[in-house]
């Protein structure tokens, strides 16, 4: 399928490795131009590189730096031509017990995961409604459906940032000129997220990282851990001309392990 998105200009966020070179990956393949931004310069610089012999016809832009930073939002959308698809995306904050954490926790928590999207977005997303299209894709995590009781921190901003895009993505004036924002739920996918959440879990349960791995498994009816390339195929879906009609969701991609209805 032609996603009818060659051409365009996305901008993608922690880009550099996980969940957000997944969807770089597939939306260099679908011909689009990226500026890529990631804290770490080495690790964004090398994979610009990856995603260049992905496709030789796009162009790859990085600027690295603490996305939470405006100076750093500054930079990332003015190397841009023109933001048509924006990926938000930041890691999460740290497992642990809430009584442990300070104010300046929960503050650093909300800026990194629920600020800092909406900042891009209101900087991107009136000149998206301007051009006629716009793709928003906020990655945020199955804990907004399933509250993981670890990761209180990441429970609370990333809802925050679901109840705002809620309202915003049914106005009007983006809906009428083919602007759409969705949120982009991964379960429990193979990354380096992951594996620090297994190790907090297993160390609190004081039994092996492999033996909560399985458990993990066990819950999960595919019985896997999913990749980024999938998860990045369905975030460049989301971004396509042929997803128009969608916006305002939320879409759970867990290989089946929240077990609601709705």
């Amino acid at each position: 399928m032609d996603l009818g998105i060659s051409g365009r200009w996305a901008v993608v966020c922690a880009a550099s490795k996980g969940l957000g070179k997944g969807c770089a990956s597939a939306l260099a393949q679908e011909g689009v131009n990226l500026v890529v931004n990631a804290r770490g310069v080495e690790a964004l610089e090398e994979t610009a590189a990856y995603l260049r012999s992905l496709n030789p016809m796009i162009e790859v832009r990085c600027v690295a730096g603490d996305i939470s930073h405006e100076n750093i939002r500054q930079a990332v959308v003015s190397a841009c031509p023109h933001v048509d698809i924006l990926i938000n995306n930041a890691g999460g904050p740290p497992p642990g017990d809430f009584r442990d954490w300070t104010r300046d926790d929960w503050l650093s928590a909300v800026e990194t995961n629920m600020l800092t999207p909406i900042e891009l977005i209101k900087t991107t997303v009136d000149g998206m409604a301007a051009r006629g299209f716009g793709r928003i894709v906020n990655i945020t995590s199955s804990a907004v459906k399933a509250p993981i009781d670890i990761l209180g921190l990441s429970n609370g901003a990333r809802s925050g940032l679901t109840g705002f895009v809620a309202g915003l993505a049914r106005q009007a004036r983006l809906t009428e000129r083919n602007v759409t924002i969705n949120n982009l739920l991964p379960g429990s996918f193979d990354t380096d997220r992951l594996q620090k959440t297994l190790q907090r879990s297993a160390q609190v349960a004081g039994i092996e990282v492999s033996d909560i791995a399985q458990q993990r498994l066990q819950t999960i009816p595919a019985r896997r851990f999913g990749t980024a390339e999938e998860f990045g195929a369905v975030c460049a879906f989301l971004c396509s001309q042929h997803a128009s009609y969608m916006t305002g969701q939320n879409v759970l991609l867990d290989g089946g392990q929240y077990q609601g209805t709705f």
